[in-house]
């Protein structure tokens, strides 16, 4: 018998990041559901905040509004978190996951906070700056899911960290432009300031160029980031291993799209098309099998210094 909430989730993460929603099909069945309904909860959040529909259509909202539709976010997580009885389909699916996982409250609580930061209307000089907001919208993401895939040890969960900030790191590259229009900027400031671009002109065309190499460097920042997720894949289950692994290889080829195409990069949405994606599924596959088994007799090397929170 079909189930109404593991059903809606499923429509939510294939019309809201078909990015994901193509690895999401790769984990075994109960990973899969739980990471479908994690997500749709994540989805619902942002979209509240940025007056947008599945990730699409952002109109921005009165920060007045985003203010108070904030704080019933919290309110409605913490009585879901609190095993209160829920009738909103994303909010019975978020009870589910983090009751099965014994996800601790202030993980979604950090995730809240990154749409606070937005509805604050943040700066980020840095790139630590620009890490931490990462991390908040995506880096405990990557922590929670994780969760879902039954990981507890934190050197694992920090993999999982460094990839939700790689992730971020190439939607931010990815996204630069159509952020700048509405009016946030997640670049690092002092990037701009070198490239000699006002931090209020980051979509004018007359900047395409400068913004461009901005977005390229920030691409190449998310590389040690992939290159330490790929450490936590032997600690996964098999199937999970191969979803992790396709997921990595769709967002790298992203950013890596990004950094070719350069200043043509947002004349449309850059993608994986439906071969490439089938092509990175193969290849994710033969990482798995590569990760729990030549690696299995190999020590993973330490983590690099690398900005984290876990």
């Amino acid at each position: 018998m079909s189930d109404l909430v593991v059903e809606t989730s499923r429509r939510t993460i294939e019309q809201g990041s078909k990015s994901f929603a193509t690895a999401s099909r790769l984990f075994p069945h109960d990973v899969r559901d739980d990471a479908w309904m994690l997500y749709a909860w994540c989805r619902h959040c942002d979209d509240e905040i940025d007056g947008q529909v599945l990730g699409h259509g952002a109109v921005g909202i009165d920060r007045d509004l985003a203010t108070a539709k904030l704080a019933e976010l919290r309110r409605q997580t913490l009585s879901a978190m609190a095993g209160e009885p829920q009738t909103d389909p994303v909010f019975q699916a978020f009870q589910r996951v983090v009751t099965r996982h014994a996800i601790p409250e202030h993980e979604p609580m950090d995730l809240l906070h990154g749409f606070q930061m937005d509805v604050e209307d943040r700066r980020y000089e840095t790139l630590e700056d620009t890490l931490e907001y990462a991390w908040h919208v995506a880096g405990v993401v990557g922590v929670m899911m994780a969760r879902v895939m039954g990981v507890a040890d934190a050197p694992t969960l920090r993999r999982a960290q460094d990839l939700g900030l790689a992730f971020q790191l190439t939607n931010i590259a990815r996204d630069v432009i159509e952020d700048a229009k509405g009016g946030r900027v997640y670049l690092p400031g002092q990037w701009l300031d070198e490239a000699g671009v006002p931090r209020d002109q980051v979509a004018a065309p007359e900047h395409r160029r400068a913004v461009a190499a901005t977005a390229q460097r920030l691409v190449l920042a998310a590389e040690p980031y992939y290159a330490s997720a790929r450490w936590g894949l032997p600690q996964l289950g098999g199937r999970s291993a191969w979803a992790i692994a396709t997921a990595r290889g769709v967002y790298r080829a992203i950013g890596r799209q990004v950094a070719r195409i350069g200043a043509e990069a947002w004349d449309g949405r850059p993608s994986v098309n439906r071969r490439g994606k089938l092509a990175l599924v193969a290849r994710g596959f033969l990482i798995a099998v590569w990760v729990r088994t030549i690696d299995s007799w190999r020590t993973a090397p330490l983590r690099p210094e690398l900005w984290t929170r876990v």
